[in-house]
């Protein structure tokens, strides 16, 4: 592990408690494995624009890692251009119970993740390696989850064919998408909706939740 990681760990732990999310000592260690990892493979896939390891724990880390709650009720989930597998990899590390599946077009970030996977050793993640419309999954997924990966329109429309019938939509949001919201199709509708503060960010993060009506 990156040595600046390793230091960073108490401090890690010392949030994700503050967060009230129980994060065990191995999970804390697989976390920060995979963010090593992604600086080791950065230098040849450019998987991100981060280079600093404490913006990383922060802006990667915990900003994936307080995702953890919002998929409590859901068993499978579908995180949709996952690029560096964020937040994909650290909700399957703090979700063992809870099958992952993660989907991108780049075939170097989905050769990264394999890797990932491989390397942790966590069998309830499956990479993907393809574009959304060409995917198929017989049964559904309970939670199809994105950050920053298109408009709630798009998102929804692109990945409808993948949703479980009684699955939600989960969207990871900068700013309230009123606008994004307001464009929707009549038959989908606006479960909920939650304001997240990540730790040490001034970003605002929102939730927002949506179902096709019945």
């Amino acid at each position: 592990m990156n040595q600046e990681l390793k230091q960073l760990q108490p401090e890690f732990n010392q949030e994700c408690q503050k967060l009230g999310i129980a994060v065990s000592e191995a999970q804390s260690e697989q976390l920060l494995e995979y963010l090593s990892s992604l600086f080791k493979w950065n230098k040849a896939f450019n998987l991100t624009a981060i280079r600093n390891p404490q913006e990383a724990l922060y802006l990667h880390l915990l900003d994936s890692v307080v995702v953890s709650p919002a998929v409590a009720s859901f068993d499978s989930c579908l995180d949709v251009g996952t690029g560096g597998g964020l937040p994909g990899i650290p909700l399957a590390i703090l979700n063992p119970e809870k099958s992952f599946t993660l989907l991108d077009t780049n075939s170097k970030k989905t050769r990264f993740l394999k890797q990932v996977v491989y390397e942790l050793g966590l069998n309830n993640v499956t990479v993907v390696n393809k574009r959304v419309q060409d995917f198929n999954h017989d049964s559904g997924y309970a939670c199809i989850l994105s950050r920053a990966f298109a408009s709630l329109k798009d998102m929804t429309d692109w990945t409808e064919h993948l949703l479980a019938a009684d699955g939600q939509w989960l969207a990871m949001k900068g700013l309230y998408p009123d606008d994004e919201i307001a464009q929707l199709d009549s038959s989908l509708q606006l479960v909920d909706s939650k304001q997240v503060k990540v730790p040490n960010l001034d970003a605002t993060r929102y939730f927002i939740y949506l179902q096709k009506t019945q």
